[in-house]
């Protein structure tokens, strides 16, 4: 509520606040940002700072809290992590020489996808602000990264699209249209940890296309979220707009699909706890600059389908990992050159500081450096990028002569421009410097002229510069001597030149500012000139080094070179889990073939115990592929892929309460997504399925799923593992299913993992082992060793009727199918049998198996 009475700074707050409903105002008052009423409120409670109140006094008290406004951005960060925006309030005049009110007007409106200071960044990731257009069944989606300058946009098909390629850029922030709010809060339960803004659906037009460069013809969806972004940006942050250039367009299917699932259990950019230690990205990340390592972050999240540029990147890496003096010269440059991209968009913007400037300029002398090295190279994509490393020496060189190599980190603390860069500012600082002796000077000179030897030319605060002359010698006076003040024993006088030099002098502190700040700007403009090549440098860098990373990870891990063809096989050769295996040692990893081919081996269907190694072993097939397609070398003595356009996974036992859905409903969705969406590109990774639901249920779905990728038109390349041995009978009836299963050794009660990969179905599943491993009580496994001998000797019918009763069994308990009896499985597979389609050597064959079974 308003008080009875409002100050004319205080109607002036509220005025500015009306434009700003749904942002915390911070109000500019001389060395602090205030905020008041239920902006103050909500602050101090966030901020953890005192909340006061303006006229304690008075009935009419206002509570009010602030901070210093030179160390402001962390108390923003703050709010934005709160889920507020900011909207800051600057004074637009000097207080000193301000008639009534000072003149205040918010300069920028902060949200989660408009921050641009540096503490509150993630240098090696992105900060995305996008918008989404829906229209019918499609989509259009828009992003941009304020700091760097990328704006990119793609129509998608569905939802499931979508929530993929948002998966994959976690923006932010993310704009929506406050038509639909019903979608708007699927989206919200999708991603329950973004930041979500509702913008008029006015915002969303098509006058994007008019304002930016770039191809978007017949991408109208993505075009209107372009839009909105523009819009948006107009409101809260115009400067930011200088940035972008160019829409740039792009087709998901340019790139290998990776789902959120897939993504997670992959473990790509965070482990399942979500640390970044731990993850394939952590393995991968040699990166020297911030540029750097954002780009191999997005080469993993988005891996190539295109076979040439990533033969182009294979090369690049080969060229590196092969000449380690060249691979060397260039890491010791790298390490030299500072975020450009993010700086070259302060400059654009008007914001770059004066050491900002400086780093460009160190940044610049390293490409010189590296422009050299390259020299030689004889790969197409190096090549390239020594041509995008362009002389940009009169950059340098301005900023060289304007700015002081040691700038301060502030720009109020002053002195950042280089003495003899400008002749005025020059002038005002030797006034500055010199002025006592030029006070010397004066009073030397007005003692000849006025004969008066005793004259003094002193200073204070009150009256500034004066002269002072005793009684004894007033009527040496001449005539152009203003009387200051009367003393008792003499005057105080002022003369015009001394007045003149007095404000030059009390004025130069200011005038200095003044002066720098006015360089400064014009030093961003003629910097800002270059703009498209310091960004085609900037761009040229970032893939520099993350090459150079993919090499010093190939040689540090011992990575081989795969081939990539159109070819729809895979095969591997020795193939390691690169995660894993840095965790143990290479010496204690065991590697594993595989080789996957629609023609004959399809899908290899994996059996045996837990810990044995399956998911390990289905985790580092999928990360091979994806480590070849985004440009790496992988870890395997010898790998040859057909590209992949998706790939599935399918592991794992996860819920997703918040939208209702248990762990057997998620399993059941991902799986349905795997059997509607999979190409005779996609590569599948299902890891028992079924399980989350009755046995029988979970055998039948297993088994049915199994059958419909077998019998797929596009015979998907397919990893499934299962406990359910009964699926091992699919080898005999569909001709591209293999098993095989993770070899296991007995030794004295105990079960030893070997890890290695072998042909065939496994006849264990030594569950009971793995839980004794475990430490589960003896009493507990005991009687789980009781059950099992129940169920296998087929005395429940395949059903549990136990009691406490029942007698330890003497025979070793053997894991047998879940079915039934011996002999209802025994009756089952001869019903299948027609005698007239087989020959002798096969019936043989068939009577010696089935008589080894039944004496085991």
């Amino acid at each position: 509520m308003e008080p009875a009475k409002v100050t004319p700074m205080m109607q002036q707050y509220l005025q500015i606040k009306e434009r700003y409903r749904d942002a915390i105002l911070f109000f500019r008052l001389g060395d602090f940002y205030e905020m008041f009423f239920e902006d103050a409120h909500t602050a101090a409670k966030i901020l953890d700072i005192a909340l006061t109140s303006r006229n304690k006094n008075e009935e009419s008290s206002v509570p009010l809290c602030g901070v210093p406004y030179h160390s402001a951005e962390p108390y923003i960060q703050k709010l934005l992590d709160a889920g507020h925006k900011v909207a800051v309030c600057e004074q637009m005049e000097d207080p000193a020489t301000a008639k009534g009110v000072v003149k205040r007007d918010v300069v920028r409106v902060i949200t989660p996808g408009t921050v641009t200071a540096t503490e509150a960044l993630d240098a090696r990731g992105n900060n995305f602000l996008a918008a989404v257009c829906k229209a019918g069944s499609a989509f259009g989606l828009a992003f941009t990264d304020i700091t760097t300058g990328e704006f990119r946009c793609t129509v998608l098909a569905d939802e499931s699209a979508l929530f993929d390629e948002l998966g994959r850029a976690q923006p932010a922030e993310l704009l929506l249209s406050d038509r639909d709010r019903q979608w708007r809060e699927r989206l919200a339960r999708e991603f329950p940890a973004a930041h979500f803004t509702t913008v008029s659906d006015a915002t969303f037009n098509a006058d994007a296309e008019a304002k930016l460069t770039g191809d978007v013809a017949g991408m109208d969806e993505a075009v209107r979220a372009a839009s909105a972004i523009l819009h948006y940006l107009e409101t809260h942050m115009a400067d930011s707009l200088k940035v972008l250039r160019e829409l740039e367009p792009y087709q998901p299917s340019h790139y290998l699909v990776l789902d959120e699932s897939t993504r997670i259990n992959l473990e790509l950019t965070a482990n399942y706890r979500g640390d970044r230690k731990g993850s394939l990205l952590h393995i991968l990340d040699f990166t020297s600059t911030p540029m750097g390592a954002r780009r191999l972050r997005q080469w993993l999240l988005y891996p190539l389908t295109d076979e040439k540029p990533i033969r182009e990147r294979h090369e690049a890496v080969q060229e590196l990992v092969e000449n380690f003096a060249l691979r060397h010269e260039i890491k010791g440059s790298l390490t030299r050159i500072q975020d450009l991209e993010r700086l070259v968009g302060r400059v654009v913007a008007g914001t770059a500081l004066p050491k900002d400037l400086v780093a460009i300029k160190e940044t610049l002398g390293a490409v010189d450096q590296l422009r050299e090295q390259l020299a030689d190279v004889g790969g197409a994509l190096l090549l390239r990028l020594r041509a995008s490393l362009v002389d940009l020496r009169e950059v340098a060189e301005l900023i060289a002569r304007a700015i002081v190599d040691e700038p301060p980190l502030a720009i109020k603390d002053g002195g950042f421009i280089r003495g003899g860069f400008d002749s005025e500012l020059d002038e005002v600082r030797d006034l500055r410097a010199h002025a006592k002796e030029w006070i010397r000077q004066f009073e030397a000179g007005e003692r000849r002229r006025t004969g008066i030897s005793s004259l003094k030319v002193r200073y204070n605060r009150v009256f500034g510069y004066y002269i002072e002359v005793t009684n004894s010698h007033l009527k040496s006076v001449p005539n152009d001597y203003l009387r200051k003040q009367t003393l008792a024993n003499g005057e105080r006088f002022i003369t015009p030149e001394l007045k003149e030099y007095e404000a030059r002098v009390l004025n130069s502190e200011s005038l200095i500012e003044k002066i720098e700040h006015v360089l400064l700007a014009r030093v961003r403009e003629q910097v800002a000139v270059q703009y498209a090549a310091l960004k085609a440098i900037g761009n040229a860098l970032a893939t520099l080094d993350a090459l150079v990373s993919l090499a010093e990870v190939a040689e540090a891990h011992h990575f081989s070179r795969p081939q990539i063809d159109t070819d729809v096989s895979l095969s591997i050769r020795e193939g390691r889990h690169p995660v894993v295996e840095a965790a143990l040692g290479r010496g204690a990893f065991v590697p594993n073939d595989c080789v996957i081919d629609p023609e004959t081996q399809q899908i290899v269907l994996l059996t045996g115990p837990n810990m044995a190694g399956k998911s390990t072993y289905m985790r580092q097939v999928a990360l091979i592929v994806i480590l070849t397609q985004m440009g790496s070398f992988v870890p395997c003595a010898e790998a040859r892929i057909g590209v992949v356009d998706r790939i599935f996974t399918r592991i794992g036992a996860t819920d997703s309460l918040a939208r209702g859905e248990s762990t057997f409903m998620v399993e059941m969705k991902e799986t349905a997504n795997v059997l509607h969406h999979a190409t005779c590109r996609s590569l599948i990774l299902l890891d028992e399925v079924g399980r989350g639901t009755s046995t029988f249920d979970g055998i039948s779905i297993a088994w049915a799923v199994a059958e419909a990728l077998h019998d797929a038109p596009g015979r998907p390349r397919t990893l499934f593992a299962t406990h359910y041995h009964e699926l091992t009978d699919l080898a005999f009836t569909r001709e591209r299913i293999k098993n095989f299963h993770f070899a296991v050794k007995e030794w004295r009660g105990d079960i030893i993992f070997l890890r290695n990969l072998v042909p065939g179905a496994a006849s264990h599943s030594y569950g009971i082992h793995v839980a004794r491993l475990a430490g589960m009580p003896a009493e507990v496994v005991s009687r789980s060793k009781e059950i099992l001998a129940q169920l296998e000797s087929g005395q429940s019918g395949g059903r549990l009727h136990l009691t406490a009763e029942l007698q330890a069994p003497t025979l070793q308990p053997v894991q047998m199918g879940l079915f039934g009896a011996a002999e209802t499985r025994l009756r089952e597979e001869l019903s299948r049998l027609d005698p007239s389609r087989i020959t002798p050597i096969e019936a043989l064959n068939m009577l010696y198996r089935l008589s080894e079974e039944a004496k085991k």
